[in-house]
């Protein structure tokens, strides 16, 4: 009989899409009063691989974010339905004007929540459903058939690894230093 064991605590991450600073702006007020400190910032990333969100505008820019503080991975559930909602809580009546995408990392994955049923996501509870984005192999991430094609840039490759080395060193056993 397997023991169930509980994983350690994720780092959490954010996503955002946005065409004016205005909205990134109210929306990271809100996420670091729900979630503390931003760790890390990706800077901002040019956004043009699909017309997906062309309701929010043109000449999109995409910025990453994450959190000092871990979550626990369940939370990701939590956590995406406050984003739906503070989506559009900024949008108000006026149409979509920013995307916020929470996940999380672990040491081996990186997972986004989503609310659109696929063959390759995982139903968790109330609406929301994981995807895995990227396996860490090799001391790299490497893709899966479905990984987004923005996923597949190195910017974004470059802010997961950055904070999976931040995630590595909050997670790993502290020596103790007689």
């Amino acid at each position: 009989m397997a023991i169930p064991v509980i994983p350690p605590k994720a780092k959490l991450f954010v996503g955002i899409l946005f065409k004016e600073e205005k909205h990134l702006d109210q929306a990271m007020d809100a996420l670091r009063k729900k979630y503390g400190s931003v760790e890390y910032i990706s800077g901002f990333i040019s956004f043009n691989n699909t017309e997906y969100y062309s309701k929010i505008g043109k000449n999109l820019t995409k910025v990453f974010y994450s959190f000092k503080k871990l979550i626990r991975r369940e939370d990701i559930v939590d956590i995406k339905l406050f984003t739906n909602k503070l989506e559009n809580s900024i949008s108000g009546k006026s149409g979509r004007v920013i995307n916020i995408d929470p996940g999380y990392l672990t040491l081996s994955n990186v997972y986004l929540a989503t609310c659109k049923e696929y063959f390759h996501r995982t139903y968790l509870a109330k609406g929301i459903y994981l995807e895995n984005e990227y396996k860490f192999i090799a001391k790299k991430f490497d893709f899966f058939e479905w990984t987004y094609p923005d996923y597949r840039k190195i910017e974004y490759l470059a802010f997961f690894h950055s904070i999976r080395d931040m995630y590595y060193d909050q997670i790993r056993p502290k020596k103790n230093h007689q």
